[in-house]
């Protein structure tokens, strides 16, 4: 069974900075894109950043020039540097992992950035 686990979630105040990673367990043959999705309350689940396995970025027009992604092939994780929070930012991140048979998500780490 395949799981992703995330750490790294927390209360941080404005301009701060926090590291949220995902670690992939289980039986997988390969991950394709790996990235993390975030919803906040009353919104719908938005793409923050994601990576490929050749290490192609993409951003969320939100978090560009604040956020990077970063992912360790050999390991099966994911990582996201989040800098220069603001309170917007609050919101439960998912990491999410695809193969080539489907989506797997992670149960969602909460940010809270405080004003």
């Amino acid at each position: 069974q395949v799981q992703l686990v995330e750490s790294g979630g927390g209360l941080v105040q404005v301009g701060g900075s926090l590291r949220l990673s995902c670690a992939v367990s289980g039986s997988i043959f390969a991950l394709n894109t790996m990235g993390w999705y975030r919803q906040a309350p009353g919104k719908q689940r938005e793409l923050v950043a994601a990576i490929t396995s050749g290490g192609t970025t993409n951003y969320g027009d939100a978090v560009k020039g604040r956020f990077t992604i970063s992912r360790d092939n050999a390991k099966n994780t994911v990582s996201l540097q989040m800098n220069s929070l603001k309170a917007e930012d609050t919101a439960v991140y998912y990491c999410n992992a695809e193969s080539a048979a489907r989506d797997f998500w992670g149960q969602g780490t909460q940010v809270t950035v405080s004003s």
